[in-house]
């Protein structure tokens, strides 16, 4: 039987929320089978428990946001792609305040604290969602078209293209395409920084935006190059870091998903409008397990690889 995950012991992590600037922890709990990912708002005078799914998703906008009620959680992609990447299934996430921190802008250090914890293999099976038939969103026409699809696929492929017009981007990779099978996650993935150029980190501070962010978190481009002084980690950091956020936004639909996914200029918000098309035709899916392991695709089948 393929199995479940959960971590081993509890870690935590301090940092800074990207938008807010305001300091936060978060504290990652074991949980039991079937439990799914539980983001908890420890601050509140009452503690509130978000459950992840694709409808808890209630702003896109810079981010992914979660609520419960009037209980939020932002920036929650890059913890979410480190809980796809490793496979982690159950898991208790508390937290100090309203925005996941950024730490150094990837999934990087989140995947080394739940290296760190250890992970735990559940007597449940482990539960995914698989796609049937291709679904797709389009938004746009001509230089604004943006569009997403999930096909059907034995294992989990992501396809990512950009195009956003800027010399330093335009230079390195504009198309990454990941296969869990066949790639590290943490090698490959995990380290790509979330990016943004300095005309737009100014108005987003004047509308209390990116408040914590800057050279530490975040590659920030001028008009012409990199400011960061090492540089890129990945020739194509850009379009990779766009496949982290993916992988993030997707595994919010709680289960992992067989499939195989393409974008162009894709974001937050259109891949949760693809989730929620998915989800609405029951034709499109079926959710399996694997009581014979040897017949899972073999990238859920490994425990994550260290770097």
């Amino acid at each position: 039987m393929l199995q479940q995950r959960t971590l081993k012991t509890i870690t935590r992590a301090v940092g800074v929320g990207v938008h807010s600037g305001q300091r936060v922890e978060i504290t990652l709990r074991p949980a039991q089978p079937d439990t799914g990912i539980v983001f908890r708002r420890v601050d509140l005078p009452v503690p509130v428990d978000i459950p992840v799914n694709a409808l808890s998703v209630t702003d896109t906008r810079m981010a992914t946001t979660i609520s419960a009620g009037d209980a939020k959680v932002q920036t929650t992609e890059h913890l979410m792609s480190a809980f796809a990447g490793l496979g982690i299934d159950n898991l208790y996430v508390d937290i100090t305040a309203d925005e996941v921190p950024i730490l150094d802008g990837s999934a990087a250090a989140f995947v080394f604290l739940l290296q760190s914890a250890g992970i735990e293999l559940q007597n449940a099976p482990k539960r995914f969602i698989r796609v049937l038939k291709p679904v797709e969103i389009r938004e746009g026409e001509g230089h604004s078209l943006k569009w997403a699809r999930l096909e059907p696929y034995h294992g989990y492929k992501l396809r990512f293209d950009i195009e956003f017009h800027h010399p330093v981007v335009d230079s390195t990779g504009q198309s990454v395409e990941f296969d869990l099978s066949e790639g590290n996650y943490t090698r490959d993935i995990a380290r790509a920084r979330t990016f943004g150029f300095t005309k737009d980190v100014e108005m987003l501070r004047t509308h209390g935006l990116a408040l914590g962010g800057g050279l530490d978190n975040a590659i920030v481009m001028d008009d012409y190059k990199v400011l960061n002084a090492e540089g890129l980690r990945y020739d194509d950091e850009f379009a990779k870091h766009k496949i982290l956020d993916a992988i993030g936004d997707l595994y919010v639909v709680g289960k992992p998903l067989l499939a195989a996914y393409s974008a162009f200029r894709s974001g937050h918000a259109l891949n949760n409008k693809l989730l929620r098309v998915l989800l609405a035709d029951e034709t499109a899916y079926e959710v399996v397990t694997f009581q014979d392991a040897a017949r899972a695709p073999r990238g859920f089948v490994q425990l994550a690889r260290a770097w």
